[in-house]
């Protein structure tokens, strides 16, 4: 059964490997030509097997609808260090001709009851295999790091209550959500201020290496 998943997982750690290679680069070509990156950093993972088999409980997906069913079992996560910066992640996301979108949920204008806010992307990706092309789904998650920090609470909160928050825990999560949003908005305000004490930062790195 091990070696199965492990065949079954291997074409979405090859997906995981190729992008996460693919964005940090588009990153670093912003940093060669003096522009402010969007892209504060890349991360990807592939979902657990528990908790592939646990979401398909769930939403009673049967085993082999897997690929066509779950979305997430790639993931990407892109962070910002703005809330404009996630809308120009998306724009270059929607240029890039190496993949095909298919779906886009915009949850950082239309957050989520519980406050979460994050744009979230489903791509079709393909994987060149020994047996020839595979069509992999991948979610990409853009999110500034105030938004990363109240979600990765949050998403451990949610395994401790399995998702059914005591009522109290809710509403300081609200809370915790809009406060957070308020500090993506303060940073945009001196966002001018910010990339100006980086840009002087990096020139002085450079200069004492």
């Amino acid at each position: 059964m091990i070696q199965q998943w492990d065949l079954f997982l291997a074409p979405y750690k090859q997906a995981i490997d190729e992008l996460k290679v693919k964005l940090k680069g588009a990153r670093s070509q912003f940093e060669m030509h003096s522009e402010h990156t969007p892209i504060e950093f890349v991360t990807g993972r592939v979902k657990p097997i528990a908790s592939i088999l646990d979401k398909a409980t769930r939403k009673g997906i049967p085993l082999e609808r897997l690929e066509e069913e779950m979305q997430d079992i790639a993931g990407i996560r892109m962070m910002c260090q703005f809330v404009d910066d996630i809308h120009r992640v998306v724009d270059l996301l929607r240029k890039r001709n190496d993949f095909k979108i298919i779906e886009e949920r915009d949850y950082v204008t239309r957050k989520k009851e519980s406050g979460y806010r994050s744009y979230h992307m489903v791509i079709e990706y393909p994987v060149q295999t020994i047996k020839g092309e595979k069509i992999i789904l991948v979610e990409i998650q853009i999110r500034t790091l105030a938004m990363n920090f109240w979600a990765t609470i949050e998403h451990s909160l949610n395994y401790k209550y399995s998702g059914q928050f005591p009522q109290e825990i809710h509403e300081r999560l609200v809370r915790a959500a809009e406060a957070a949003y308020l500090l993506d908005e303060e940073m945009s305000q001196i966002r001018g201020e910010i990339q100006e004490a980086q840009a002087i930062f990096s020139r002085k790195k450079e200069m004492d290496t």
